[in-house]
């Protein structure tokens, strides 16, 4: 069996990894670390939740150990640099390296965006070993001439296919040819569109590819279920769930920032400990929401997407899209923010007449049907509940109907659109109420 203890790092990052109580490495972390120790550059993809942090920062602490220590007397340089796409993944990782560098005596920074520049400034005057950063906020620090990367030895870019979402391509391009070419690179990301094997064949030097898990489908140990509501018994199928289902901590994710503050002050009205978390909130804001929702002072925290990446939370009983997500990707790292490190956790999606569509692109990239199922007085459509059903598991015989007419012998169909929308004149749609409309 393989164990911390065995992957061979060196003592004091062992000693950090001790003091954070972890003895067995997930997949992931057994998979790649060896390949890192020995120096070689690798491209990694895993699941959301399966200790992805942990298998880059083990090996990058061992060598800043193992190599060159720096005179005292002299100012720190970068030697290692991990490039994250969000302020709250920067957070994760530079509260991992720290964790992990208990006792190295190695210092660590992470710089971002939405915070003052004077007290990051002054931090890397004074030298830092390992330096965390998301794109915009490092290039404001190279251009001042306050982040210098001619000594960085290993580079890390972290949710790589996020950044491409962002679109912070360019900027990575820059930051890269700002380090040496001689340089360890590890490059993690959970989806490979064609953008990133292209970005990754450019700054990667004969990689190992390593790949635990299907990218296509979330841990295991998410139980995930489905349930068609119109847009207007949304919050009241939210609250029923809250008081009914056994749900210890929830992420309740929005589609939008605004409807995230309405959902939190309906939620909070009806005595729910409740935070919000959205990028129209200030980094303190976010942080008080983080921590304390992580040391159980809120029940409930409401997000857009930026919590779907880059919160590291244990124990997270359940997640609830109030909104369909409207990419498959989208889907598996919102819903694997719970069942992380093999616990188990349960997936709830709320799909509105307008969201059938989104729902049945994410069983045809899980190549699987979602378990549905109904709440009396609450989920009834026009008495037809909706079915979903993706190509790859559609049978034959009678087609389905989902809650509006076939479309004809082609196939396919077309969401309800109320009494009146039918498929002719577009007419506004009077299935959203006004309160929760964005």
């Amino acid at each position: 069996m393989i164990t911390f203890d065995t992957l061979g790092l060196a003592k004091p990052v062992a000693r950090g990894v001790a003091s954070a109580g972890y003895e067995k490495p997930t997949p992931i972390q057994a998979t790649a670390i060896p390949v890192a120790l020995d120096g070689r550059d690798l491209f990694g993809s895993a699941q959301t939740g399966t200790g992805k942090t942990a298998a880059f920062v083990l090996p990058l602490l061992d060598r800043l150990v193992r190599g060159h220590r720096p005179d005292k007397n002299r100012r720190r340089k970068v030697r290692a640099l991990v490039v994250v796409p969000t302020r709250e993944l920067a957070l994760q990782v530079d509260e991992s390296v720290r964790k992990y560098a208990k006792h190295t005596g190695i210092k660590c920074l992470s710089v971002f965006g939405g915070t003052g520049m004077f007290q990051q400034i002054k931090r890397l005057r004074q030298g830092v070993d390992v330096l965390v950063a998301t794109p915009g906020r490092l290039l404001d620090h190279m251009e001042r001439g306050n982040a210098r990367l001619g000594d960085v030895e290993v580079l890390v870019l972290d949710e790589a296919d996020r950044m491409l979402d962002m679109g912070f391509i360019p900027d990575i391009k820059k930051i890269v040819a700002s380090t040496p070419r001689e340089r360890q690179t590890m490059f993690f990301s959970a989806t490979m569109p064609q953008a990133i094997k292209k970005l990754a064949s450019s700054i990667l030097s004969d990689p190992e590819f390593i790949e635990v898990g299907e990218r296509r489908s979330p841990a295991k140990t998410v139980k995930q279920r489905v349930c068609a509501v119109k847009q207007e018994n949304k919050m009241a199928l939210l609250t029923h769930l809250l008081k009914s289902e056994p749900i210890e901590n929830v992420i309740v994710f929005s589609r939008t920032k605004h409807r995230a503050d309405r959902i939190a002050r309906r939620l909070s009205k009806s005595g729910f400990a409740t935070a919000v978390l959205h990028s129209n909130r200030t980094q303190g804001q976010r942080e008080h929401a983080i921590k304390g929702f992580r040391r159980g002072k809120y029940q409930i925290m409401v997000a857009t997407n930026i919590a779907a990446r880059g919160i590291d939370i244990d124990n997270i009983s359940h997640v609830i899209n109030y909104d369909t997500p409207e990419q498959p990707e989208e889907y598996i790292h919102r819903i694997g923010r719970t069942g992380r490190a093999e616990s188990q956790g349960d997936a709830i999606t709320f799909v509105g007449e307008g969201e059938i569509t989104y729902q049945k692109n994410i069983e045809r990239h899980a190549k699987k049907r979602l378990k549905h199922f109904e709440v009396e007085g609450i989920t009834e459509m026009r008495g037809h509940p909706i079915t979903i059903e993706p190509k790859s598991v559609r049978g034959g015989g009678k087609k389905k109907r989902y809650g509006g007419k076939s479309k004809g012998s082609g196939g396919g169909s077309r969401p309800y659109r109320g009494r009146k929308g039918g498929h002719g004149r577009k007419k506004k749609s009077n299935n959203v109420s006004p309160k929760f409309a964005s």
